[in-house]
C-alpha cells in the first residue's frame, strides 16, 4: 500500500475560491476580519511557536500539540486503513496545500479522507498487524488528549496472564473518523484479541501512540543534526535540537536513554560554553568512580590481568624488579602481581614500586596510604617491598632522574600505562616527553592499555559520531549488569568522558583516545618495538571474562601480537606491551 505522498504544494491558482480548512466561518464580514486581524497579530508576535518545528518550517503553538499528535496519528491511521484504490487520487489529482500551517492542513486532511464509521475491525487487519516489525507502546502523561463526549474502547489480549511478556505486543493504531464520537483502539498479541467497550459514565482517555523503535532513529538523528549546527557555529538551531533531544531520550529505555542524555548534557555545555571542571576533587571524583567501574564490569580487570602477565614473563629469573605505574589511583593492579610473584619458582624476587598520580584535592598523601595498604600485603606474602609514591600534575612533567633507576644488570624493570598516555596528545610535545622519558629508563617491558576508539581527529563531528558509536556499545555492555550503587557510578565514570570529549576544546579535552594503529606508529617511529603478548594470555583473559555475564557478549581477540577486549563485533580496548628496538 502506497504511504508516501508527493511533496506538498502551495494554495494552487487553479481553485481561487477553495476553501482552506475544514468548515467556511459563517459569521459576519466584520467578525471575520476582526479574526484574521487577530491571527495576524498572533504571527508578528510568534504565537508561542513550538521551536523545533519553526525550526524545521511548521508553524505549531505550544498549546496546540497535543491535539496536533492526536491528529497526526489519526491521520495515519486513516491512510493505513484506506485501500490501495482510495490513495491513488492522493498521489495524482488533489491538491495539498503548504502544510507549513500544521494544525490547519491537518483538519484539511482528514476532511478530505472522512470514511465512514467503522465499528468492526476486519479480521484480516488484525493478522496483518500482528505480522507487524512495529513495537509501539501507549505512553500515557503529558502527551494525552482528551476531549469531551469521547468515548475509548480499548481491545487488549490477556495482558494481565501470567507469563505475558510486554515483547509480544506488535502494533497498537488507533481508529476514527473525523465525525465520530468513539475511538477505537487494538492492541494486538501473539495470543487473542477482545473488545472491552465502555459505558459513557467511565473516565474517557485517548492517547498519543509512541513507536520507540521510531523515536530512537529520531533521537540519533537529532543528536546528528545538533552535533553538526555545532560545528558549522549555528548555535541558534543547535539549541534549539538539544532542548528536544531530553524529551526524545524519555521513550527509550535502557542504555539508549542514558546514552543521549549525557551526549545531550554535554552538547548544552558546549552551546552554553560551560565547560566541566578540571580540578583536583575531579581527579579525586574520577579516582573513585573508577574503583566503582572496576567492580562492575570487566574491562579494567582484563586491563591489569593482561599487562601483568606480560610483566610477570619479563620478570622471569630476575632477582630485583622494579614497576613503574604512570596510572597508580587505588593500586587496585598490583596486589595480583605480587601474589604471582610469591608464588614463583625459586622464591620472589625484591619487587620494588613506584606509583605516579596527581595531587588529592584535600593535600593528603593517599598515595602513600595506597602504598601502606600494599606494603601490609607484601609482609602477608612474604615478598621483599620498596615503595614510592610520587606526585604529578602530568606525566609530561616527569624525569627520568626523579625516578632513582638503578643499573639494568641489577634491578629490571618495567613501565606500565592504563588509560593515561591519551591524555598527553592535548599538551604540545607532551606525549615525545614521556616516550623519552620511557627510553631513558630503559625497560624490559612497556605496557600499555588504551581504548580502541578514535577520539583525536580534528573535525568534531567525526568525532561525535565515533563517540556516540563507541559509548553506546560501552553502556550496552553494562545492561547486563544487575542494578547497584557500582553500576550507577560505573555509568558517571563514563558519563564524565562524555561530557569532556564533547564539550571541551584544546588542553581542556584530555579525552583523545586513539586506535592501536595510530599508538602502534607513534611508538614504532620513537624507537619502540612490539613485544607479543602470548598465548597464555589469551587463554586466561577469556577464563576471566566468564566470571562477567557467564562472558556472554564479551569477546577477546589477537591482534598484532596485542590483546582487544570488546562487546560483541565491536573491541573496546586493547592492552600491548612494548620493548626498545635493537638500534635503541
Amino acid at each position: 500500500m502506497k504511504r508516501d505522498l508527493h511533496q506538498f504544494q502551495g494554495p494552487d491558482t487553479r481553485f481561487p475560491n477553495h476553501n482552506h480548512g475544514t468548515s467556511a466561518n459563517t459569521g459576519s464580514s466584520s467578525s471575520s476580519s476582526k479574526d484574521k486581524m487577530m491571527m495576524v497579530k498572533e504571527e508578528e508576535d510568534g504565537g508561542n511557536m513550538d521551536e523545533l518545528l519553526a525550526v524545521l518550517g511548521y508553524k505549531v503553538r505550544s498549546s496546540e500539540m497535543a491535539e496536533v499528535a492526536l491528529k497526526l496519528e489519526q491521520l495515519e491511521t486513516m491512510m493505513g486503513n484506506v485501500q490501495e484504490d482510495g490513495l491513488s487520487n492522493l498521489a495524482t489529482d488533489t491538491v495539498h496545500y503548504n502544510p507549513s500551517e500544521l494544525y490547519s492542513w491537518l483538519d484539511n486532511m482528514l476532511t478530505e479522507f472522512n470514511p465512514p464509521p467503522q465499528p468492526e475491525i476486519n479480521s484480516s487487519f488484525l493478522a496483518g498487524a500482528a505480522a507487524s516489525d512495529y513495537d509501539l507502546k501507549a505512553i500515557p502523561g503529558n502527551a494525552i488528549y482528551a476531549r469531551s463526549n469521547q468515548f475509548t474502547i480499548d481491545s487488549s489480549s490477556s495482558s494481565n496472564q501470567p507469563g505475558d511478556n510486554n515483547n509480544n505486543n506488535k502494533r497498537l493504531k488507533s481508529c476514527s473518523s473525523p465525525d465520530s464520537s468513539t475511538v477505537i483502539t487494538t492492541t494486538t498479541t501473539t495470543e487473542s484479541t477482545r473488545s472491552v467497550p465502555l459505558t459513557s459514565t467511565e473516565s474517557t482517555r485517548s492517547m498519543v501512540l509512541v513507536d520507540s523503535a521510531e523515536n530512537g532513529v529520531r533521537l540519533v538523528h537529532a543528536l546528528m543534526a545538533c552535533a553538526e549546527a555545532v560545528q558549522n557555529g549555528d548555535l541558534s538551531i543547535a539549541e534549539a535540537l538539544v532542548k528536544q533531544i531530553g524529551f526524545l531520550a524519555v521513550s527509550q529505555a535502557g542504555a539508549m536513554r542514558k546514552v543521549a542524555t549525557y551526549f545531550a548534557e554535554a552538547l548544552a555545555r558546549r552551546i552554553y560554553r560551560l565547560s566541566p571542571p578540571r580540578t583536583q576533587i575531579d581527579h579525586s571524583l574520577s579516582d573513585t568512580l573508577q574503583m566503582h567501574f572496576y567492580e562492575t564490569c570487566p574491562y579494567l580487570k582484563f586491563a591489569h590481568f593482561t599487562a601483568n602477565q606480560a610483566i610477570l614473563e619479563a620478570f622471569e629469573g630476575k632477582e630485583r624488579v622494579h614497576v613503574i605505574d604512570f596510572s597508580m589511583n587505588q593500586g587496585l593492579q598490583w596486589p595480583a602481581l605480587m601474589q604471582a610473584l610469591a608464588l614463583r619458582e625459586g622464591g620472589p624476587p625484591v619487587f620494588r614500586l613506584t606509583g605516579i598520580g596527581p595531587p588529592a584535592a584535600d593535600n593528603s598523601d593517599h598515595l602513600h596510604e595506597v602504598g601502606c595498604k600494599l606494603a601490609q600485603l607484601a609482609e602477608a606474602i612474604h615478598v621483599k617491598f620498596e615503595y614510592r609514591g610520587f606526585v604529578a600534575n602530568s606525566l609530561a612533567d616527569l624525569d627520568a632522574s626523579m625516578l632513582e633507576i638503578r643499573p639494568s644488570e641489577t634491578e629490571a624493570v618495567a613501565v606500565n600505562s592504563v588509560f593515561e598516555l591519551h591524555k598527553l596528545l592535548g599538551r604540545p610535545g607532551g606525549i615525545e616527553k614521556v616516550l623519552g622519558v620511557v627510553k631513558q629508563i630503559k625497560p624490559v617491558i612497556f605496557t600499555v592499555v588504551e581504548q580502541e576508539s578514535s577520539h583525536n581527529g580534528p573535525v568534531f563531528l567525526d568525532r561525535f559520531t565515533e563517540s556516540l558509536h563507541y559509548y553506546s556499545t560501552l553502556f550496552d555492555s553494562l545492561e547486563g549488569v544487575p542494578s547497584s550503587e557500582d553500576k550507577v557510578m560505573s555509568e558517571v565514570y563514563l558519563g564524565k568522558q562524555i561530557c569532556n570529549l564533547v564539550a571541551c576544546e584544546g588542553p581542556d579535552r584530555v579525552e583523545r583516545h586513539e586506535t592501536l594503529s595510530q599508538w602502534a606508529n607513534r611508538f614504532g617511529s620513537s624507537g619502540f618495538a612490539p613485544a607479543h603478548l602470548g598465548s597464555n594470555a589469551f587463554k586466561q583473559a577469556s577464563m576471566l571474562l566468564a566470571l562477567f555475564n557467564g562472558g556472554e557478549g564479551y569477546r577477546v581477540e589477537e591482534s598484532n601480537g596485542c590483546l582487544m577486549l570488546g562487546w560483541h563485533t565491536r573491541p573496546l580496548i586493547t592492552t600491548s606491551a612494548w620493548k626498545l628496538s635493537a638500534a635503541h
